[in-house]
């Protein structure tokens, strides 16, 4: 970022968004940089063939995946601008989820790619619910898929999906590449009235009927305000 623009004004906050505690502390640590936020992008993701439960006794992939989401962008809430947008990362690995509201930490039957498909399913939820809150308001909400990138993710998931990760990364895109619908998402301005969207490839999709649930969307929301403490006030129901 110094090489791009040297007087840009940038900071970075490390933080562990398994855990809600560290989710809450550095949401108040971005939510002092400045005035404002313009843009959000919500990226947090990870995969694990091992169950693993956090501190808060949450299954690790829907910590990472989903709760990171929902507790950094409700404690932000008062700082987003109008016309901003809230961008989260989600993936065509949904279609593969179906969540069981009784047992949302996976204490039944784990596996570590439905784990990860559900978390996905998460994401869409998340952003449909959000965006039906945001409605009479210029803040929009949406999500995309951005393609098998070739990054770190599920470097350390374990199994013989590690090794197929490894291997399948000869053949993925770029995170350049895998970006693009993100950054067509944050910046686009054909996309500034769009909310509650998926897309993929810069172009809106139809996800699963799981993922077009409003009543799911609703409970998925609910859940995550009861296990984190923290909401976004809904003046549209």
């Amino acid at each position: 970022m110094r090489a791009i623009e040297p007087h840009a004004n940038h900071s970075v906050h490390y933080a562990d968004l398994s855990i809600i505690a560290q989710m809450k502390r550095v949401a108040v640590e971005i939510a002092g940089i400045g005035p404002h936020i313009d843009i959000l992008v919500n990226n947090a993701g990870m995969m694990t063939n091992r169950r693993t439960l956090t501190e808060d006794g949450l299954e690790l992939t829907f910590a990472t995946n989903h709760m990171s989401y929902f507790v950094l962008t409700c404690l932000l809430r008062e700082r987003f601008a109008p016309g901003a947008r809230i961008v989260s990362t989600a993936s065509a690995m949904h279609t593969r989820g179906a969540l069981n509201f009784d047992d949302l930490q996976s204490t039944r039957n784990f596996g570590g790619m439905r784990a990860y498909a559900n978390s996905k399913l998460c994401n869409i939820l998340f952003t449909r619910e959000l965006a039906r809150r945001l409605r009479g308001t210029t803040i929009t909400a949406n999500c995309f898929h951005p393609g098998f990138v070739a990054t770190r993710f599920g470097k350390s998931s374990g199994g013989p999906f590690e090794f197929l990760l490894r291997l399948g990364k000869y053949f993925a895109s770029t995170p350049r590449q895998g970006a693009q619908t993100m950054i067509y998402l944050a910046c686009a301005p054909e996309a500034a009235d769009v909310s509650g969207g998926y897309f993929a490839n810069c172009v809106a999709l139809e996800p699963s009927p799981a993922a077009r649930d409003d009543a799911s969307a609703m409970r998925l929301w609910e859940i995550s305000a009861k296990l984190s403490g923290v909401d976004w006030p809904d003046r549209n129901r």
